[in-house]
């Protein structure tokens, strides 16, 4: 699929926790099919709780991208807890600015992979935030989704496991606004 195509074509809706049960089947469907091949591991089956759990957040807020009515992809996440921010144990001094807004999630289908979708549902999400501070993890199996990420202006951290069966992260942080 040509970049120029779907970014001309995907029409990006903005959702908060309060339109969750409008969007959550939205989302599994999509974590679905963009994980088909991982369906049968425990940490990827438990998706639909981690939807649960952020949608529920105070300040929840989800980037739905539409390629006409077929969902794309989307992006998600909400405010940090201040003092449980993912980058403070990987830092010896905060930043002097620290509120942060933690990404939780970026999927996109693989038919609309490498189109440019994902950077327009990541610029979605943060654009207009006031925050000072996005983190993300990224499993470390995937560099070059990490590279993909240091190339939108976030660093590397270090790593976290933060579940017994969950992937090793990296930790990646970036300073807002985005360049």
């Amino acid at each position: 699929m040509d970049p120029s195509v779907i970014n001309a074509s995907l029409d990006v809706h903005a959702y908060t926790h309060q339109d969750l049960p409008e969007i959550r089947q939205t989302l599994l469907d999509v974590h679905a099919d963009a994980y088909a091949d991982a369906m049968d591991d425990p940490f990827t089956q438990r998706f639909a709780w981690f939807v649960d759990h952020w949608g529920g957040r105070p300040g929840f807020s989800c980037m739905v991208g539409y390629d006409g009515n077929e969902p794309v992809g989307y992006s998600y996440g909400a405010p940090a807890t201040p003092g449980r921010e993912w980058w403070r144990a990987h830092l010896d001094h905060a930043p002097e600015r620290s509120r942060t807004f933690a990404v939780s999630e970026l999927m996109v289908r693989p038919r609309w992979r490498k189109t440019g979708a994902s950077v327009r549902l990541h610029r979605a999400l943060l654009d207009g935030r006031d925050e000072d501070l996005a983190v993300l993890t990224v499993d470390t199996k995937h560099p070059k989704v990490q590279a993909l990420y240091e190339s939108w202006g976030y660093r590397k951290v270090g790593e976290d496991q933060p579940f017994p069966d969950s992937p090793l992260f990296a930790v990646m942080l970036a300073e807002l606004p985005l360049p």
